[in-house]
């Protein structure tokens, strides 16, 4: 009965485990398409995004759509660290459609949900909270999106939570944002994706 309960928990975890994806390799941009003119290149199995010459709003996006997510990375702001992960999200040249989870310099909200071309600013988190980002260091971002209801931590802490009736009619992928402005550089790592 003991090796019967070792092997059940066994499947459980490989099962927990298969449902897991890296979008990121390390090694180039399989997987992603890249919107407008900033740039997006590897480096050191890193993920870098930059500001470009145009100045403009820049995405890195999933080829693949995702729905109901737990989604985790890790990112560090260099220069003016102004950027965001969007979700279930399409771009149309440079025009996103969707929700972004902020990326932002300390206390520029960091963990908050906002909504391109839409309402704005849909929750902040609480003006407390900006201090669990740490300036000039890896940070870790997770983000749950499940139906209506969308969670985001920020080195292990919780930022927000909301539900929303039109997020969960959203459709599309992940995308990775640069802010208009030029000056802007992010580094990009360990982005896992387990569907839900």
């Amino acid at each position: 009965m003991r090796n019967y309960f070792i092997f059940l928990l066994t499947i459980a975890s490989l099962s927990l485990n298969a449902q897991k994806t890296s979008l990121f390799n390390g090694e180039n941009l399989d997987g992603w398409i890249i919107y407008g003119t900033e740039k997006w290149y590897v480096e050191d199995g890193l993920l870098i995004s930059e500001s470009g010459p145009d100045k403009q709003y820049g995405y890195l996006g999933t080829t693949a759509s995702y729905k109901d997510f737990e989604l985790t990375l890790e990112f560090l702001q260099e220069a003016d660290g102004n950027s965001g992960v969007f979700f279930r999200s399409t771009v149309d040249g440079t025009k996103v459609s969707g929700w972004q989870v902020e990326v932002a310099p300390p206390n520029k909200h960091s963990g908050g949900i906002y909504e391109s071309y839409g309402r704005g600013w849909l929750i902040k988190p609480d003006p407390e909270k900006e201090k669990y980002l740490k300036e000039g260091k890896w940070n870790k971002m997770k983000i749950r999106v499940k139906g209506d209801d969308v969670t985001t931590w920020l080195n292990g802490k919780k930022m927000i939570e909301i539900n929303d009736a039109k997020i969960g009619k959203g459709e599309g992928g992940i995308c990775l944002q640069i802010h208009d402005g030029g000056g802007i550089r992010v580094k990009w790592r360990k982005i896992v994706l387990k569907e839900l």
